[in-house]
């Protein structure tokens, strides 16, 4: 099984917070189990301080009431992968996003975290 990218496949529609009449219009479409999903996967990329180049993947879904997590680090060559699996009350999402990445970041260590930003996606690929 291969974990998405944080967010993957969701679709989100942005307006200013002071414009009633889109809110209303966007309220109708907000799918509030993905939207759950969402915050807890961003919660748990912000945590790791993760952008669009970092090998970070997670994946949150509402099952039985519950919001559960799988979360992924990784060197961008595959040598070493580190993952993570929670699961609690949809309210917690963001508390269980941000506590998976906060684990992930104290199991794989600063050391981790360095080389992974100095092992670019063309340093791996001059490598194969």
């Amino acid at each position: 099984e291969m974990l998405p990218a944080v967010a993957q496949g969701a679709i989100g529609i942005q307006c200013r917070s002071d414009d009633e009449r889109s809110l209303n219009y966007i309220k109708g479409l907000n799918h509030e189990e993905t939207f759950s999903a969402v915050i807890c996967e961003r919660a748990f990329l912000e945590a790791l301080d993760g952008n669009c180049k970092t090998p970070i993947a997670g994946q949150a879904r509402i099952v039985d009431g519950k919001i559960q997590f799988k979360g992924l680090i990784s060197m961008p060559d595959g040598s070493v992968t580190f993952t993570t699996e929670s699961e609690g009350e949809v309210a917690d999402a963001v508390a269980i996003g941000k506590a998976a990445g906060e684990k992930l970041k104290a199991d794989a260590g600063d050391k981790f975290f360095e080389m992974m930003v100095e092992m670019s996606p063309q340093q791996v690929i001059g490598q194969l």
